[in-house]
């Protein structure tokens, strides 16, 4: 081959990866909002689409003319560690009534390519009304239009709904604020990542809903064969590879544990990394991907955009160095922060700050795979090594 084709094929590799670590880190991708990474996906489409459904049985959508990519990204199982986030100030995770209005939004905005804020919130009062689940929506008070305000920001943050004329942010002030939107029916329909449509489901309530919507019959259900076994295998692990942290073999199912020990698996899972542009970190513990362009990512730690990931990353030395301790420590040692640095961490310089930091500190540590709470006592996780403190050098070990 010439070193000409050569290029081409490395190029074209290269692509491919980053188009993958791209929709990995964020699965709707706008031509609106980032024409480049959209043009990479919408060219190198069909070699994607099949990276997605042998590795994680991930179904790609790609839409050339209305300028969005979707990556259908369905979890193995159940996981509260992507909650939706309001677009404004705090960044807070939803709560049930936003989750609440951002679905009834959803499927009340299916109705017309046109609206106003007034006319959506209408719908939504009818539509709740006859709901004896749902409570009622009333537009009146502020609380209400906050969460109305921020489900709404959810959906034209996504591309979803798009405000010709007015903010939405006005309706916060005004409940007849004006506001028109225009609707992209199609990118509703596929904000919702769910291998069963809800309309086929009978209403079970709570888990049995959500186990129903995430069922995915290409593994067999009860009775699978050995071959569907092996598939689910291999889409499982390689999921928790691409959207956990860090994943452990103590946290493996006894049929993943078979499958990532045996050749056939070790291969495939070393083969997934490298095409996607992972360097694969295999230890006795358990399993790690690396991107060191941190283009797959939604967070990072070590990271300076929070007090809470920076208290983190000092506890975590606590941590490493003095083996488990109980969760009281941990708080004594937030509080000893506070008071070392009092023009440090200002939302958290009042009475009980020290145990909210701690306990913040802790959420970090548990999301990245770091450490574990059993009981009182908390204990740092083989992967936390990677933050060890060299006491001769005081440097630290980079993630």
């Amino acid at each position: 081959m010439s070193t000409l084709a050569n290029q081409l094929v490395r190029a074209e590799k290269e692509e491919i990866a980053r188009a993958i670590r791209t929709l990995l880190g964020r699965p709707l991708v706008s031509l609106h909002d980032d024409p480049a990474a959209f043009d990479l996906i919408r060219k190198r489409r069909q070699p994607l689409t099949q990276w997605f459904d042998y590795f994680c049985g991930w179904r790609l959508v790609v839409e050339p003319r209305q300028g969005y990519a979707r990556l259908v990204k369905v979890r193995s199982e159940a996981s509260a560690t992507r909650p939706a986030r309001r677009r404004r100030t705090t960044r807070a995770p939803f709560d049930r009534r936003r989750y609440t209005l951002l679905c009834l939004c959803a499927a009340e905005l299916l109705t017309s390519p046109v609206t106003t804020i007034g006319m959506l919130a209408q719908r939504v009062v009818q539509a709740a009304g006859v709901e004896p689940e749902v409570p009622a929506f009333d537009p009146v008070k502020s609380e209400e239009r906050a969460a109305f305000v921020d489900a709404l920001k959810l959906l034209e943050h996504y591309g979803a709904v798009t405000a010709m004329d007015g903010t939405t942010d006005a309706y916060l002030a005004d409940e007849d604020a004006k506001v028109l939107y225009r609707v992209d029916t199609t990118r509703v329909i596929r904000l919702l990542a769910a291998p069963v449509p809800p309309s086929r489901i009978a209403a079970a309530g709570g888990g049995a809903d959500l186990a129903a919507l995430t069922a995915e019959t290409r593994y067999g259900g009860d009775e699978p064969t050995e071959t569907q076994r092996n598939l689910w295998a291999r889409h499982s692990i390689i999921r928790r590879l691409l959207d956990e942290p860090v994943v452990y073999r103590d946290g493996l199912t006894p049929a993943q544990s078979a499958y990532a020990a045996s050749l056939t698996g070790r291969q495939i899972i070393r083969r997934a990394a490298e095409e996607a542009g992972f360097v694969l970190e295999e230890r006795a513990e358990g399993f790690l991907l690396v991107d060191s362009d941190s283009t797959a990512t939604d967070a990072r730690f070590p990271d300076d955009s929070s007090h809470a990931k920076v208290a983190a990353l000092l506890l975590l030395d606590l941590l490493v160095s003095a083996g488990p301790v109980t969760a009281a420590r941990l708080e004594a040692e937030a509080a000893d922060l506070l008071r070392r640095f009092p023009q440090w961490a200002k939302a958290y310089q009042s009475d009980g700050g020290g145990p909210r930091l701690a306990a913040d500190a802790l959420e970090v540590l548990m999301l990245f795979g770091l450490a574990r709470r059993g009981g009182d006592q908390v204990a740092a996780l083989p992967a936390a090594a990677r933050y060890r403190v060299d006491r001769g050098t005081d440097f630290m070990e980079d993630a």
